[in-house]
């Protein structure tokens, strides 16, 4: 495990002090196609460019600009979306609305198929999820700034940081999939979700269809390091095949446990609150509180 949590820091791992790594750290410049030529995480005049964290001896991708290398997840979106010749183009941040005219949220990706007469033929949705970061990742980001050739082999354990996968999934993940899949899954269209391998891992096991019969395809990405250049590229590690209802179910549904557990937990915070001169005489039965 290292004995500091950033793995990368405007697109580089910290010991790479390359004339390129240094150019876009200066510049506070991302090298992974934003929106604009510069950073914007967390606040534009000062970004906080950690594109990835270390968390329990993994990395985790924390921003999801990260997943635009080589606009990879877009191409092997397509490939579930589309038959092999379609011309067809992305179009980000389009805005979904419910039959209400509410907004449901923007979707990061909409692939559209068109035709030569430059008319939609069809589309389908992908969504990127990064995960949260529990704990101040920016004093130790900002410490290595200040120095970074006396820096890269720092220690950190001031602060824990972590990925909170558990928050990203409840947070994130379901409600992405509750409404915009939903609305996407009710027109008959396909969605690709895009997430780090680790993140995935979290995930319950969810049941798999062929990719014919698939509506909605996980694409699952991991970062490799090339050593040549000391920089992480982004792979395709597998695509999971699934439908929507069958999956949102897994995800959403969590294991019950025994109700016994938990009127015992109730009883012993019941014996806190009250005194026994409070309790009356006659005892209730565990049995018939659970009905059996």
């Amino acid at each position: 495990m290292s004995d500091q949590p950033l793995a990368e820091v405007f697109g580089f791992p910290i010991d790479n002090l390359s004339t390129t790594a240094e150019h876009y750290r200066n510049a506070h410049l991302c090298p992974y196609n934003n929106k604009v030529p510069s950073c914007t995480k967390s606040k534009a005049k000062d970004p906080l460019g950690v594109c990835s964290v270390y968390s329990s001896n993994e990395i985790a991708i924390t921003c999801p600009v990260r997943f635009r290398q080589g606009w990879k997840v877009i191409t092997d979106a397509a490939s579930f979306f589309f038959p092999s010749n379609t011309t067809w183009v992305a179009l980000p941040e389009i805005r979904l609305h419910d039959g209400d005219g509410q907004s449901a949220g923007n979707i990061d990706y909409v692939l559209v198929a068109y035709n030569k007469k430059g008319r939609v033929v069809d589309f389908g949705a992908v969504e990127v999820q990064s995960v949260y970061i529990s704990g101040n990742i920016r004093r130790p980001f900002e410490y290595y700034m200040e120095n970074r050739t006396h820096r890269t082999q720092m220690k950190w354990s001031s602060t824990h940081v972590r990925a909170d996968y558990l928050s990203s999934s409840r947070k994130r993940l379901v409600p992405q999939l509750l409404y915009k899949g939903k609305i996407i899954h009710a027109w008959g269209k396909k969605t690709a979700i895009v997430l780090h391998e680790n993140f995935y891992t979290t995930l319950p096991e969810l049941p798999t269809v062929e990719p014919k019969n698939a509506e909605v395809a996980w694409l699952i990405y991991g970062l490799d390091l090339n050593s040549d250049i000391n920089q992480y590229q982004l792979s395709l590690r597998e695509t999971i095949y699934t439908r929507y209802q069958s999956s949102l179910d897994k995800i959403t549904t969590p294991p019950v446990g025994r109700i016994d557990g938990f009127v015992t937990l109730l009883q012993d915070k019941l014996d806190d609150k009250l005194s026994e001169d409070d309790l009356p005489d006659e005892s209730v039965n565990l049995k018939d509180i659970l009905g059996s």
